[in-house]
C-alpha cells in the first residue's frame, strides 16, 4: 500500500491500539476489532486504513469481481512499469548523445544527469502526491500524471540544448512519478492486507520490470535507427497506447468512492466532505509538511525502525542504479580491456539479468509467505495473520545475497573472465535488492499508526530515490580511481555491516513500535481535546452514505 493511501479513513477513538495490540497487531481478539463489528478479531493498521467502506457495500473495491480486480491491478503495474522505464531507456543512446551535442568522450557527466534528474524528480512524489490523492482520489492522477511525463519525455526528445534536455528530464520524473507511489495504494484497496508480501511482490516487480527494459528495448533502437532521440519518441508512444488501455479503470480509494457517489446523486461533494473525518495526511499546508517533510526528516535521525529501514533501503537502491551507467561501460570497453559488446547486447545483459532476479525474489518472497501463513493456520483454529516482523525474512535472505554479488561482480569484472560472470553476479544481486525491497517496505505498512506510518514511508521512498539518483553520478569515478575489485568490495563491506538490521528489526521491532514517538503522539491526539468535535465517528460517515446514496 502506498503512503498515499494512508491519507485517508479515521482511528475512532473506540479502537485506538494499547501498546499491548502495537506489539502484537496482527492476532488475538479484542482491542482494535473489525469495523463492521462482524468479528473481534484484530485488525492491522493498514487493512483498517485501506478498507473504510463497509464490508458488505457493493461499491467496495474489495467486492469488485476478480476479473475486475485484475484488470485495476495490471493497468497500474503497466503505468508504474512505463514510468521507470522512461528513466533507463535514455541511457541507451549514449554515443549518440555526446555525437549530437559535441561534448567529449567517455561517459560525461551531463549524459548521466539524463538519469539522475530523472529519478530526482521521482523522489518529490512520495511528499506531495498524498495530499492530492486524499483531495481528489487516484484514478484521476493516473490519467493525468502519465500523459504530462509524456508531453516532458517528448520536449526532451525535440530539445536542442543539454540543458533543455535536463530539465524535460527531471519535470517528466516529477509529474510521472505520483503512478510509482500510487500503485501500492490501488493494490491495497483491493487486495487483502493479510497477504502483503504476495501482492506487494508483484507491484514491486513493476518498476524493476520497467527499469530493466528500458536499456534492452532502447538498446534495438538505437541499433535500428543510431539516434538517441528515439529512446524518447518510443516512450511517448508507449505512454500513449497505456494511457488508451488505462481509460477504463475504476476509482479504488475508499474515501473518494463515496464522495464521487454524492455527486452522482446530486449531493454537494464539499459537504458530503465535511462528514468525514479528517485526513490523516493533514488538513492544512503546515500539516501536511509536518507529516510528510519535517516528520519524515526527523524519523530517519531518531526512530530506530525508520533509521534502520531507510539505511537499510537506501543502501541497496542507490547501488542498483549504478548499474545503468557502470555495466554498459564496462560491456561495451573494446577489447583487450573489454568485450566489445553492441548496444543491443548490452541491453539484453541488463534487461534479463534485472527481470529475471526481480521474478525470482517475487517468487520466493510470495512461497515464504504463503507457507508461513498455512503453518499458522495449522496452529491456530481461528483466522490469523503473520506478526508483521515475519514479513522481513525475505529481506535476512536477500542480504546475503547482495553481499555475494557485490564481491563476485568486484572479482571477475576483468578481461580473465567471461563477462557472463559478472552479468549473473549482476542478477544475484537484484535478486537480493528485490528481496529486501518487497520485505521491508510492507513492514513499514502497519509499524505505526496512520500518520506515523505516512512519514516513515516518505522518509523510506524518498531517501532510497535521491542516493539512487546521486550514485550513478560519481561510481565511473570511483571504478576509475579504485579498481572494480575496491570500487565492489568497499560496496561489499558496507553491506555487511548492515546484516544485522532486519534481524534487529524482528527482534526489537514490536517494542520500538509501542515507544515510538509516532505511536505516543497518534494516541495523544485521539485522547486529548483537539479531535473532540472535529472528527465524525466513522458510523455518522457511513450512515450519511447509506442514507443519501444507496437509498437513493
Amino acid at each position: 500500500m502506498s503512503i498515499e493511501m494512508l491519507a485517508r479513513s479515521t482511528l475512532d477513538a473506540k479502537l485506538r491500539p494499547s501498546e499491548e495490540d502495537l506489539m502484537n497487531p496482527m492476532h488475538g481478539s479484542g482491542g482494535m476489532g473489525s469495523m463492521d463489528g462482524k468479528h473481534e478479531e484484530k485488525m492491522m493498521a493498514s487493512e483498517m486504513l485501506s478498507h473504510p467502506m463497509h464490508a458488505d457495500d457493493p461499491h467496495n473495491p474489495m467486492n469488485f469481481p476478480l476479473h475486475r480486480k485484475i484488470f485495476i491491478s495490471f493497468t497500474a503495474w503497466l503505468f508504474a512499469a512505463t514510468v521507470a522505464f522512461g528513466a533507463t531507456c535514455f541511457t541507451a543512446g549514449k554515443a549518440q548523445f555526446i555525437q549530437d551535442f559535441n561534448i567529449g568522450t567517455g561517459v560525461p557527466l551531463s549524459f548521466i544527469a539524463g538519469l539522475s534528474l530523472y529519478l530526482w524528480g521521482i523522489a518529490f512524489a512520495p511528499i506531495w502526491t498524498p495530499h492530492v490523492a486524499e483531495r481528489i482520489g487516484r484514478s484521476i492522477i493516473y490519467l493525468v500524471a502519465l500523459p504530462v511525463c509524456g508531453l516532458f519525455i517528448l520536449g526532451a526528445g525535440l530539445s536542442t540544448t543539454v540543458a533543455s534536455v535536463l530539465v524535460c528530464r527531471f519535470f517528466a520524473g516529477l509529474t510521472g512519478g505520483p503512478c510509482l507511489v500510487l500503485i501500492e495504494g490501488t493494490f491495497a484497496d483491493m487486495w487483502s492486507a493479510r497477504t502483503t508480501n504476495t501482492y506487494y511482490a508483484f507491484l514491486g516487480t513493476a518498476a524493476y520490470f520497467g527499469a530493466s527494459l528500458g536499456p534492452l528495448v532502447g538498446g534495438y533502437l538505437i541499433k535500428a535507427t543510431d539516434n538517441w532521440r528515439w529512446t524518447q519518441y518510443f516512450n511517448v508512444i508507449l505512454i500513449a497506447v497505456v494511457f488508451i488501455f488505462g481509460l477504463g479503470q475504476s476509482e479504488t480509494y475508499q474515501r473518494e468512492i463515496p464522495r464521487r457517489h454524492a455527486q452522482k446523486h446530486n449531493k454537494s461533494r464539499k459537504e458530503f466532505c465535511q462528514t468525514q473525518d479528517p485526513a490523516l495526511s493533514g488538513v492544512t499546508i503546515g500539516q501536511m509538511l509536518k507529516i510528510t517533510v519535517l516528520d519524515a526528516f526527523l524519523g530517519s535521525f531518531t526512530d530506530p525502525i525508520v533509521a534502520l529501514s531507510t539505511l537499510f533501503l537506501l543502501f541497496n537502491f542507490a547501488v542498483v542504479f549504478q548499474w545503468f551507467i557502470s555495466v554498459p561501460a564496462a560491456l561495451g570497453t573494446p577489447p583487450p580491456m573489454g568485450p566489445g559488446y553492441t548496444i543491443d547486447r548490452i541491453g539484453l545483459a541488463i534487461g534479463v539479468t534485472g527481470m529475471v532476479g526481480a521474478t525470482c525474489a517475487a517468487l520466493m518472497s510470495i512461497t515464504i509467505e504463503q507457507v508461513s501463513l498455512r503453518m499458522f493456520k495449522k496452529k491456530s483454529r481461528a483466522p490469523v495473520s503473520l506478526p508483521i516482523e515475519h514479513r522481513l525474512v525475505p529481506a535476512m535472505i536477500g542480504q546475503f545475497f547482495i553481499t555475494t554479488a557485490l564481491f563476485w561482480i568486484g572479482a571477475t569484472v576483468s578481461p580473465k573472465f567471461s563477462p557472463l560472470v559478472p552479468i549473473v553476479g549482476t542478477a544475484v544481486y537484484i535478486f537480493g535488492n528485490v528481496s529486501i525491497i518487497i520485505s521491508v517496505i510492507p513492514y513499514l505498512f502497519d509499524a505505526f499508526p496512520p500518520a506515523g506510518t505516512l512519514s516513515a514511508l516518505t522518509s523510506a521512498a524518498s531517501a532510497r530515490i535521491l542516493f539512487a539518483s546521486a550514485m550513478p553520478m560519481v561510481i565511473l569515478y570511483d571504478i576509475t580511481a579504485l579498481t572494480p575489485l575496491w570500487a565492489f568490495g568497499i560496496f561489499g563491506f558496507i553491506s555487511v555491516a548492515m546484516w544485522p538490521i532486519p534481524f534487529l528489526l524482528f527482534r526489537y521491532g514490536p517494542t520500538w513500535r509501542a515507544q515510538s514517538r509516532y505511536t505516543k503522539v497518534a494516541t495523544n491526539i485521539i485522547d486529548g481535546t483537539e479531535t473532540r468535535g472535529k472528527m465524525p465517528s466513522r458510523d455518522s460517515e457511513t450512515t450519511a452514505y447509506k442514507n443519501g446514496m444507496m437509498g437513493a
